[in-house]
């Protein structure tokens, strides 16, 4: 019987196997300022050092000010994380991109545009959306705090075997059907636990016409569905985003290196322990009406109601939901007004998903009733939308594009955070309660539909403006 695309990354990286569990070698491992002190301090107290600091790079990104680089931060423990993060990069002699820096932003942003990310490798990162690498055939992890001083200590890990999940999607995705709208349509159908703790592998025609971009939307939300990792075989798509990014090798090792990456695929007769078949044809655009991806529904439809929910704990769930949300059962979603929309985040805060929003702003003006807020993945998506003159676009529309790259209204962790009772249109990846403030009701969409939302001040995607005029 052949092998899975995952079990090979996984025997290949296998150092030593011990009561049930593998000891596999960690090719890169990225830390951001919030989840990472106390690892530094267990390896002080052990007396040990980082085995590979070339093979460790840390970035400021979690609370870090977007308004300014040059903006103090007020909040005491963020200003205490990045002292930290600074002192602790320094004593270990760890590579850091620090708010900025050329390099800086949003640790899975800045893994791929800095050439860090490759296809094979195994990566882990002390934040659960590092499945975002497995866009380029990696195997991406997001660990603990104690599993972080592990690597850091031996730049291995131990772990168990996890299993398989496939999910292909077969035929084309529909005009202005986006990798986030595939995703949240994918959870709402399996649900926040359907991927079973495995690592998803997404195949068919739909996942081969993405964009790495859109490849990477998509495996960063693969932990919203319960996986500890999702990844896509390499292709020509992932060569040509690779083939000119920083450390990259040319000519001879450069066709030895490709030669290498197109080796990894799941074999023909490779079986997995679960699969999932979609029909991409059938997909539109999807929102989120409750307080977790998987509570989404296409856009054209209606906030369901509870009672016909037949699985009780789901029933539960949908009725706290909606009294948090302040959503009423039957009201259609193109109904719901917001006052916020965020576009930004490990999800959505790329150059692609920028491209997108100006797209839909461009000629238009937001509404009075609604803030935007724009916030690049990283510097450099930065620097390119201002090569684009989208900057200018978003200034025209009425959105606030911020100066500084950083996870900001996602995590809520500085100072961009929604008040008690705001509701956000937002393009990240989360959705539960207080997420993006105590008492704030996010909306999870895809670019386009925050675009859109923002001009017409409630759910929307961008045909509706046509129709608007």
């Amino acid at each position: 019987m052949g092998t899975t695309l995952a079990r090979k990354i996984w025997d290949l990286h296998r150092v030593a196997s011990m009561g049930g569990d593998d000891l596999l070698y960690i090719d890169l491992h990225l830390l951001h300022e919030v989840n990472t002190p106390q690892a530094f301090d267990g390896l002080r107290a052990a007396g040990r050092t980082v085995r590979r600091p070339d093979l460790t790079v840390g970035t400021e990104d979690h609370n870090t000010p977007t308004i300014s680089v040059d903006r103090a931060v007020r909040d005491p423990r963020a200003v205490e994380q990045s002292a930290l993060m600074r002192a602790n990069c320094q004593e270990f002699g760890i590579p850091l991109h620090r708010l900025g820096d050329p390099g800086q932003g949003i640790v899975h942003v800045i893994g791929p545009e800095l050439g860090l990310t490759r296809p094979g490798m195994t990566i882990v990162c002390c934040d659960s959306h590092t499945t975002t690498h497995g866009a380029f055939g990696a195997l991406a992890l997001g660990i603990g705090t104690s599993q972080v001083e592990h690597v850091l200590a031996t730049q291995t890990l131990p772990l168990r075997w996890p299993g398989t999940m496939a999910v292909t999607v077969n035929g084309a995705l529909p005009s202005g059907v986006t990798a986030k709208d595939l995703a949240m349509a994918l959870i709402a159908r399996i649900g926040t636990a359907g991927g079973r703790g495995s690592i998803i592998e997404y195949r068919g025609e739909a996942i081969t016409s993405l964009s790495m971009e859109g490849r990477m939307t998509l495996c960063n939300m693969s932990v919203e569905a319960g996986a500890r990792a999702g990844l896509v075989a390499p292709d020509e798509t992932t060569f040509a985003f690779l083939r000119d990014r920083p450390g990259m090798p040319q000519g001879a090792d450069w066709e030895a290196e490709t030669a290498f990456w197109e080796s990894l695929r799941t074999d023909e007769d490779a079986v997995f322990d679960h699969e999932v078949v979609l029909d991409a044809a059938e997909l539109s655009p999807y929102v989120s009406w409750g307080t977790h991806p998987g509570q989404s529904v296409p856009l054209h439809d209606t906030v369901p109601d509870p009672a016909a929910i037949q699985n009780e704990e789901e029933r539960a769930a949908a009725e706290r939901a909606l009294e948090y949300m302040d959503v009423k059962p039957g009201t259609r979603m193109r109904d719901i007004r917001v006052d916020t929309v965020f576009i930004g985040s490990c999800t959505n805060g790329r150059i692609e998903d920028l491209r997108v929003v100006a797209e839909v702003l461009r000629g238009r003006t937001v509404s009075e009733e609604v803030s935007v807020i724009i916030v690049p993945g990283s510097a450099q998506v930065r620097r390119q939308a201002l090569a684009e003159g989208l900057d200018l676009v978003f200034g025209e529309a009425g959105a606030d594009f911020r100066a500084a790259a950083g996870c900001s209204m996602c995590a809520a962790l500085n100072e961009d955070r929604l008040g008690p009772g705001q509701r956000a249109a937002s393009t990240t990846n989360r959705n539960y309660e207080g997420r993006q403030g105590k008492g704030a009701r996010t909306h999870l969409v895809a670019p386009a539909v925050a675009a859109a939302t923002a001009v017409a001040g409630r759910l929307a995607v961008p045909a509706d403006l046509e129709e608007r005029g």
